[in-house]
């Protein structure tokens, strides 16, 4: 796979994963007094597609250097 593949790849799964995180952030707002239980797991879930964000961002930035240095961007 190419560096370019690999980063449109990693785009795609930025854009999922930032739509997910938002619509599961909205839902425990809207939730209101539940199951405190599920609330805090929801919360954790967000919290680690968040570090997951973080680190496909990483991806993206090597992505995007290793591209410049192969003279593609």
């Amino acid at each position: 796979m190419s560096t370019k593949d690999d980063l449109r790849e990693v785009e795609e799964d930025l854009v999922r994963l930032r739509a997910e995180n938002q619509d599961l952030r909205n839902h425990i707002r809207d939730v209101g007094a539940t199951d405190q239980v599920e609330i805090s797991a929801m919360i954790s879930q967000a919290d680690e597609q968040e570090e997951l964000i973080a680190q496909l961002e990483g991806r993206r930035d090597s992505l995007l250097k290793r591209l410049a240095a192969e003279g593609g961007a």
